[in-house]
């Protein structure tokens, strides 16, 4: 176990200097840590300290006023000074009963010099020291970075490093990743454990946490626990570059994994095909994942450029997968031409997946890597209860890639059930009737339009849109109520006086979709 690099006012007892040194107040705040000493002898500091500051005081500023020395006392102890040392004799001759009593309550250490002594020696002792040894404790981050950078090469486990750590620094060592339990080294009793994790909630001078994030997520959380002393800038330190050398190990594993799943992508396109029976289905997660319980599931579709290396599509896929199952779903993935598709398994509440799948999309999108790397296309499918009926996902998941494709921007949703009208027109398109029909609803007056200049085709889409009301039809379109008069007398004239009536006025309002989303449909 090396040093702490924690130097407190009992260690500044045994400098020189300070052998006749008496400390008659806050004799429990000693382990106080030092971080540098300054001789002040003006009693308005406040604005001049930033803690952890010894100070050295001949009294000149308060002398005899009592009023004075508690305004100067309670100023140290609010500003987080290590304590307070007064040199006996020719400014101050006693320490009022008062400023005792106010030092002991905030445990904060009041030293008497009896004797005259040298700030000047005391100042250049101790700063030599704290400098010394800061350069000492940055000699000892390196090495220890280099053992830990070696290790990094050898081990096959994340736990050899959570060893290492707790041996170098002998504090209790806690890890824990999300959604699972968390580890202690050393190993403890079941009771210690619930007491170090509420500790680490707490937070205090004796307890330290640092998240380890992948691909900008939290991922997991390192912490280290004292029960002997404060937590230093150096436990602070090794606790940073241990868990940025935990994270490169967790994503080297996360990789290696996710070329070992591209391997098994054959049985994955079978059961998407409908090539799989229930029971081999549940057969494959008793042997691949069988701390998941299914609750449904849903196909996804995800389209990036062709141009893009490999490298970044294994990247993308860890950071795809380190955000979806933040949001309840287990993912298996299979990589196609220029796309990948995702199974996702939901293993929480069926009726939040689209709520908890949205959000994983938005935290996907605002991604740094996202944003600088990969520009990408996303097709959901129809969530299914059953598993064994992927397939219906995985044909609704290419159906609404297809309609993504034909509306292109106008496309509304990455989810097919939200693509109502769209899927009705995709379906009559199929049926290769559709530039018929809709030539017999809408060609008179898209062909008066064109010949007139005139805007009819508009002016159905939101009188149908208002429910037949003129008074909002004529707003909604900044015209005088003359003028869409006028309009609809002809729209009569071409559609027939009973365009209104329900059935032709829901005909009529697909065949306006169809006209206005897919306009090559009339070429």
């Amino acid at each position: 176990m090396h040093e702490h690099f924690q130097f407190t006012v009992a260690d500044v007892l045994k400098r020189k200097h300070f052998e006749n040194a008496k400390v008659i107040a806050g004799h429990q705040g000693v382990h106080r840590i030092v971080k540098w000493v300054h001789v002040v002898e003006v009693t308005n500091i406040h604005h001049l300290l930033r803690g952890k500051e010894l100070i050295l005081s001949t009294g000149v500023g308060w002398k005899e006023n009592e009023s004075l020395l508690l305004s100067f006392l309670r100023q140290l102890i609010e500003c987080d000074a290590s304590g307070l040392c007064i040199e006996i004799g020719t400014h101050t001759s006693s320490i009022p009963q008062e400023v005792i009593q106010l030092a002991d309550e905030h445990q904060f250490p009041i030293l008497l010099f009896l004797q005259e002594v040298p700030f000047v020696e005391i100042t250049q002792d101790i700063h030599t020291y704290l400098i010394n040894r800061h350069y000492q404790m940055i000699a000892n981050l390196e090495a220890y970075s280099q053992q830990l950078n070696k290790k990094l090469l050898a081990i096959d486990h994340y736990y050899e490093i959570l060893k290492f750590l707790h041996h170098y620094l002998g504090h209790q060592v806690l890890f824990q990743m999300n959604g699972k339990e968390a580890e202690f080294v050393p190993e403890c009793s079941e009771k210690k454990k619930q007491e170090w994790l509420a500790s680490v909630e707490q937070p205090s001078k004796q307890t330290a946490s640092q998240a380890i994030q992948l691909f900008y997520n939290d991922y997991a959380r390192l912490s280290i626990l004292s029960t002997a002393q404060e937590i230093s800038e150096f436990d602070l330190l090794i606790l940073d570059r241990t868990a940025t050398a935990i994270a490169q190990h967790l994503l080297r594993d996360l990789y290696v994994e996710e070329k070992k799943r591209l391997a098994e992508q054959e049985w994955l396109k079978g059961w998407i095909e409908g090539e799989h029976s229930p029971q081999a289905i549940a057969a494959y997660f008793t042997e691949h994942a069988p701390q998941v319980k299914p609750k449904g599931g849903v196909v996804v579709l995800c389209k990036f450029p062709p141009a893009k290396r490999l490298k970044d599509v294994t990247y993308f896929l860890l950071l795809f997968r380190t955000i979806f199952e933040q949001q309840g779903f287990h993912l298996f993935s299979v990589q196609l031409r220029h796309s990948l598709l995702f199974i996702f398994v939901n293993t929480r509440d069926v009726h939040t997946w689209k709520v908890r799948m949205q959000a994983g999309i938005d935290r996907l999108l605002q991604s740094e890597f996202m944003q600088k790397k990969l520009s990408i296309g996303l097709s959901i499918g129809k969530f299914v209860d059953n598993l064994a009926s992927l397939p219906k996902s995985y044909q609704t998941a290419q159906e609404t890639s297809r309609i993504q494709q034909r509306l292109g921007k106008k496309a509304a949703s990455y989810f097919y059930e939200d693509l109502h009208m769209a899927r009705i027109v995709s379906l009559m398109d199929a049926s290769g009737n559709l530039r018929d029909i809709v030539n017999e609803y809408l060609a008179p007056i898209i062909q008066y339009d064109q010949k007139h200049n005139g805007k009819l085709l508009e002016t159905l889409k939101v009188y149908l849109a208002c429910n037949g009301s003129k008074k909002e039809t004529a707003e909604q379109l900044f015209i005088v109520r003359q003028t869409l008069y006028h309009r609809l007398q002809k729209l009569e004239q071409l559609l027939g006086d009973d365009f209104m009536h329900p059935e032709k006025r829901l005909a009529m309002e697909c065949m306006i979709y169809a006209y206005e989303y897919l306009p090559n449909l009339l070429e």
